[in-house]
């Protein structure tokens, strides 16, 4: 990680309100998911010094889908532990979740934004939720499946005599008499309390 001074206006405004968006009850259910599918502890007060190698989370990603990153950098040296976290990043695709739930390199690697790491985690916990064969902890809602409805021909067409009350009609009532759009008339009298004439 660079060594990086402190941050002043704009730039520490926003790194405040990224770090107001840290919820410790979300951070610490995702480290209980963690745990579980790895075997492993994560100790650090900050969570994500102990997951910035990206070891950790490759074998989470692993534990969910058995061969999904082949091999996993032990190193310590910063561009191997970056190859794991983007590694990681697109096994996440590959299991389901959208470009929008996942995280960029930086954001767990120099922790610029944990929150979206933590999102990352809660939708792979509900993505696991999918899969018949998880028994781990439940972590995040359950994903929503798809209800598809089917209708027969004599529905469908009594449906197309039903008045819709969106369609501009509320029990008569109407717009007449609105006046919107209408400009304001200023209207000033003379002195001798006439109207001016143009």
């Amino acid at each position: 990680m660079a060594n990086q001074g402190k941050a002043y206006g704009m730039s520490a405004r926003v790194a405040a309100k990224i770090e107001g968006k840290r919820d410790p009850e979300v951070e610490d259910r995702c480290r209980q998911f963690i745990e579980h599918l790895t075997g492993e502890k994560v100790t650090s007060a900050k969570f994500e010094d102990d997951l910035k190698n990206g070891v950790v989370i490759c074998k989470m990603i692993n534990a969910l889908m058995p061969g999904a990153i082949k091999k996993v950098e032990t190193s310590n040296m910063p561009f191997k532990m970056r190859v794991n976290i983007e590694n990681f990043i697109e096994a996440c695709k590959a299991y389901g979740l959208k470009e929008q739930e996942v995280f960029g390199v930086n954001d767990l690697f120099e922790a610029k934004n944990v929150p979206q790491f933590t999102q990352c985690i809660v939708a792979l916990g509900r993505r696991a939720q999918m899969n018949p064969s998880y028994n781990g902890p439940l972590l995040g809602p359950k994903q929503a499946t798809e209800n598809k409805r089917e209708f027969s021909e004599e529905q469908l067409e009594a449906g197309k005599y039903i008045h819709s009350l969106q369609m501009g009609s509320n029990k008569g009532a109407s717009q007449a008499g609105q006046n919107f759009g209408v400009g304001r008339q200023i209207i000033t009298e003379t002195d001798e309390g006439q109207l001016p004439s143009f």
